[in-house]
């Protein structure tokens, strides 16, 4: 089922909820419409049991050029003071603790251009594939502006410190295939295999232990800001709960059977 006339589509594909942003004429860049239905979409499928895996993508050319900067141009010709900050934190803080914190994977399938807020949003889904056509570009400073959306926060944790300052600073494009060198991403496919490719690698996922990926998502989040001593109470209590899942007793049971595992998501 496809829900339309939106400007991001939602689809569900059995376990699996696909949410395309669809403003292809402006290369889906983010007005407040745009956001808002982003943040409507990703707070129904974090809701709903019966989606177990998520992927964000982009219609036409690109995944998302970023914040559509004519919004922007809109309150200066008004006269009125531009405040990003109160921006950022009413439209796009929530849609990066919502990808964060849902207890189910969210996956970036990242096709042609990808910048600005958009790039935040891709570096916070937890994995990202792209198709060969896809460009990756840290543009901020060419407008003035420092990172937002989580991207210097991400970034760096991605690809490592001194990648990511040269990304920000210079704001050069990267390709795919230096994007997959460099771990921003951790598959490519040629354009044409791009859509069914991500489409197969993502209902293996929504197929896969959505209660131990959960249990996994709250332990990497925990990495990222607990030091290893609390660290290691946080995963020694994950993992506990990990081992009380009916998933983990059929995987048990799977690999003595010499089988694969059929996860039931619980």
């Amino acid at each position: 089922m496809t829900v339309t006339g939106s400007p991001v589509r939602v689809e569900r594909d059995g376990a699996l909820a696909v949410l395309t942003l669809d403003r292809p004429e402006v290369l889906n860049a983010f007005d407040e419409a745009m956001t808002a239905a982003l943040g409507s979409g990703l707070n129904d499928v974090a809701a709903d049991p019966a989606v177990r895996a998520v992927v964000i993508t982009g219609a036409g050319r690109a995944f998302s050029a970023g914040q559509d900067l004519r919004d922007r141009a809109a309150v200066q010709a008004q006269g009125a003071e531009l405040r990003l900050g109160d921006e950022l934190r009413r439209r796009y803080h929530p849609l990066i603790a919502t990808i964060r914190t849902m207890r189910k994977p969210v996956i970036a399938a990242v096709n042609g251009v990808v910048a600005g807020a958009g790039l935040g949003i891709v570096a916070a889904c937890d994995l990202r594939v792209a198709s060969s056509s896809a460009v990756f570009r840290a543009a901020w400073g060419r407008v003035g502006l420092v990172p937002d959306a989580a991207s210097a926060y991400f970034l760096p944790r991605i690809v490592g410190w001194g990648r990511a300052t040269h990304m920000i600073l210079t704001g050069e494009a990267v390709p795919a295939d230096e994007a997959l060198r460099i771990g921003l991403v951790g598959r490519v496919w040629r354009e044409e295999e791009f859509a069914a490719g991500w489409r197969t690698f993502a209902r293996e996922l929504a197929a896969g232990a959505t209660e131990a990926y959960a249990l996994s998502k709250e332990g990497l989040n925990a990495g990222l800001e607990e030091g290893l001593a609390s660290f290691l109470e946080i995963e020694a209590t994950l993992q506990d709960r990990a081992g009380r899942t009916a998933d983990y007793a059929e995987g048990v049971r799977a690999f003595l059977e010499k089988r694969r595992a059929s996860f039931g998501g619980r």
